[in-house]
């Protein structure tokens, strides 16, 4: 296998995307929850307990509690009296970020099963695809090609552009 390292322009745009990732996904660090847990706060709609937690920040994993409303974690830290609709007990698991795969080769298997489950099973929630060829555009002798090629996975082509795809 050939490995091609980035230019300069996709590294910055990746350190780019990581941190705007972190900055807006992720709460500050520390040992306290960044969000009140008691009293007249909001429930929680999950909460995680008792995981190890790895940041992605690369530095040691640590015991802490994760709270989420909606779709955002909102606090990290020891939540003990935190209100939750949905609690799950972490214990002995690793709680982290969502990792991103940068080179999925899902572009197929995603149009037969769109859960992903192969890849969301072991923690990605970014998907970077395209590297070699594109889902688009496509020609007619282009979508033969391809549907001779097709192996266990099977799938129609109903597009001719990428954001057809």
């Amino acid at each position: 296998m050939r490995v091609v390292p980035l230019s300069r322009q996709q590294s910055r745009w990746f350190v780019l995307l990581a941190v705007l990732f972190l900055c807006i996904a992720w709460p500050e660090r520390g040992d306290a929850a960044t969000t009140p847990t008691s009293g007249g706060a909001e429930p929680f709609s999950c909460v995680i307990k008792n995981g190890t937690l790895y940041d992605g920040t690369g530095g040691p994993p640590r015991q802490a509690d994760v709270g989420i409303r909606g779709d955002r974690i909102v606090a990290v830290g020891k939540l003990t009296d935190a209100r939750a609709e949905n609690t799950i007990d972490a214990k002995g698991m690793a709680v982290a970020p969502g990792f991103i795969n940068m080179l999925s080769w899902s572009t197929e298997s995603l149009l037969v099963d769109g859960r992903s489950q192969s890849e969301i099973r072991q923690g990605v929630t970014t998907e970077i695809m395209g590297e070699g060829w594109s889902m688009g555009p496509v020609n007619d002798r282009m979508k033969a090609r391809i549907l001779q090629e097709q192996g266990d996975v099977k799938f129609e082509i109903k597009w001719n552009t990428l954001a057809e795809y």
